[in-house]
């Protein structure tokens, strides 16, 4: 299949351009930057040296293709997109441009009207787990943003079992790595401020909040972290028990929904250094680490989830869905285990 990258030059078009590359039922065709245009791909990714002779294209000169990912800033997406998807192909969103459902929540959370509102009814939400038999020829896929997909594997087992109280708040308590604020993330993203640090960038109001909710139902409290590393996601949600809980429950509830999972494994050991989930363990790879704690003394079950933000938390799983899309087989691509030690 002819495929495009927009937005090739950012750390998740390159990621994109990396998996896609080694796709056996992909061809990689063009890829675009406005910043990099005529430039050699591997100038900007020097990881793809020798593995493609690509050369960066101004956006507007991106032709219709079997499949176009979409990697550009939040709100670049929204006016082009009836342009893309009149070429036929399958488009993957990987902005925020058609995650939300309710048109409502655009001026809200991203500042602007949303001006194809009827686009966010036909965008199927790209996590695999929850939305596969929509996704199954799925012309516009919108890819969850990277706290938000790592957040809703760790809680919607526990809706689903009805293990939490729906009616109370759940904290969700995120910490990212610094290239989940992108190649142009600006001075707070410089080694001096980055270096060890564990700084609250959004205790409150992340934009991952809304399609948290969306997708479990639940009212979320969430605090945003930056951490020192450079990949990785690891959010820890905090929800008030339904009743009386024991691990027993817990298990059957993370088994029931992700057994037969081939990206979401559980963790949950007794003893050792690895008995929690650890993005650590994760990089280069599109596994989902999900884990659980309970606390009686506060009638509190501890959920979490670690991810790859640049894999599971976008290009990785951003491949799984035109997968299944496409009708590939799901994990074709994405067969990479990941590195230990890291």
């Amino acid at each position: 299949m002819k495929t495009a990258i927009v937005g090739a030059s950012g750390y998740v078009g390159g990621e994109l351009l990396r998996l896609a590359l080694q796709h056996p039922d992909l061809e990689v065709v063009q890829v675009s930057s406005d910043s990099y245009a005529g430039q050699a791909v591997g100038r900007v990714h020097p990881n793809l040296r020798k593995r493609t002779e690509l050369v960066f294209v101004p956006h507007e000169k991106v032709e219709p293709a079997d499949v176009t990912f979409i990697a550009v800033p939040h709100r670049s997406a929204m006016g082009r997109m009836p342009e893309w998807l009149a070429s036929g192909g399958f488009v993957v969103d990987l902005s925020a441009d058609h995650r939300l459902k309710d048109p409502a929540k655009y001026p809200e959370f991203y500042g602007v009207e949303h001006p194809h509102p009827e686009l966010l009814r036909r965008s199927v939400y790209g996590v695999p787990e929850l939305h596969r038999d929509a996704l199954r020829g799925a012309r516009l896929i919108a890819n969850p943003g990277c706290i938000a997909i790592a957040s809703i594997l760790a809680l919607r087992p526990l809706v689903d079992a009805q293990l939490i109280d729906a009616k109370r708040p759940v904290i969700v308590d995120a910490k990212s790595g610094s290239s989940a604020g992108g190649a142009d993330a600006g001075p707070a993203a410089a080694h001096p401020e980055r270096s060890g640090a564990v700084r609250p960038y959004a205790p409150v109001g992340h934009r991952h909040t809304a399609e948290i909710e969306q997708e479990t139902g639940l009212r979320i409290a969430m605090s945003a972290h930056a951490v020192g590393s450079v990949r990785g996601v690891l959010s820890t949600c905090h929800a008030a028990g339904a009743g009386p809980t024991d691990d027993k429950q817990l298990w059957r509830a993370y088994r029931a929904a992700y057994a037969n999972e081939p990206f979401v494994r559980i963790v949950h050991d007794p003893d050792g250094i690895h008995r929690a989930p650890d993005p650590k363990v994760l990089y280069g790879s599109n596994y989902a680490d999900v884990g659980f704690a309970l606390d009686p003394r506060a009638g509190r079950v501890v959920a979490l989830s670690a991810i790859d933000n640049l894999m599971k938390g976008a290009a990785g799983n951003a491949l799984q869905c035109l997968n299944i899309a496409a009708g590939f087989p799901e994990t074709r691509g994405l067969e990479f285990a990941g590195l230990h030690p890291a």
